[in-house]
């Protein structure tokens, strides 16, 4: 009788941007959304904040540098060895940049998380920290052709912060945010509440255990969105996502690389 030993599972690689430059701590607090998911030895996540980007997420202007930031961040992912990429922001910045240079897998949070309430309800609300966010949510709903299936977006109008998130202050805003999401579910007639930010992942366990509607957390369900793409060995459509005819890598790295100078220098 022969003896088969089964082949080892794989190990994958998957690269998060972080979308702002930021401390070794401050990258701990982004860590954090990975103790939500039960996840397997087989896959690894690491992360890796921009060199230099906008200093928030709020209009147009920060839409482009942060889709510079982003692209030039984990345009080089798959020949690091990496088998997945995922960007930590609502923006989905780089997303479509990084697809035209990268054949491994690559997923944003905000247009899965839209996705994804429609697969649990038929409508939804996004649920956000501050109405100057809007923009972001507007730009993904043009995008997918689904303004019809957002019933609103709620902002409880308290500063957001990039860096700490939401450290220290879950005793004044975990309040705020689950009765703006009862306003949503009950005046506006969401099914399923969406965070409107990674940055709000603190609050996902808090909300789920006193709502009644799905809450989804975008960051870990883009990490879970990037494991079944590897399981499934799915990846995006090169028709849809053509690569360069000639690429300019070298020249973005200059550019972030004297941004980041610029940055380094005028703090």
């Amino acid at each position: 009788m022969v003896n088969e030993t089964a082949a080892p599972e794989p190990t994958w690689r998957v690269l998060v941007i972080v979308p702002f430059a930021m401390s070794a701590e401050n990258l701990l607090l982004r860590q954090a959304q990975l103790a939500s998911l039960s996840l397997g030895p087989h896959i690894h996540f690491e992360y890796r904040p921009v060199k230099a980007g906008p200093v928030n997420y709020a209009s147009h202007h920060d839409f482009v540098l942060a889709d510079v930031a982003n692209f030039e961040a984990g345009c080089r992912a798959q020949a690091e060895g990496f088998d997945a990429v995922c960007i930590d922001t609502m923006s989905d910045s780089g997303v479509a940049a990084l697809r035209s240079v990268l054949d491994i897998p690559v997923f944003g949070p905000g247009k899965v998380s839209v996705l994804t309430a429609l697969m649990l309800g038929d409508r939804f609300s996004f649920l956000t920290m501050a109405s100057r966010w809007k923009p972001l949510y507007k730009k993904a709903l043009d995008e997918l052709g689904l303004h019809h299936k957002c019933a609103s977006v709620r902002a409880i109008e308290v500063s957001p912060d990039n860096q700490n998130l939401l450290s220290g202050k879950e005793e004044d805003v975990f309040p705020l945010l689950e009765a703006a999401a009862l306003k949503a579910i009950e005046h506006d007639g969401a099914e399923v509440i969406i965070l409107g930010s990674t940055t709000m992942h603190q609050s996902h366990a808090y909300l789920q255990s006193r709502l009644p509607v799905p809450i989804i957390n975008p960051g870990p369900l883009s990490y879970k969105m990037a494991e079944a793409a590897l399981g499934l060995r799915l990846t995006h459509s090169r028709v849809g996502f053509p690569k360069p005819m000639h690429d300019r890598l070298n020249m973005l790295g200059c550019m972030l690389d004297a941004a980041q100078t610029h940055v380094k220098g005028s703090t």
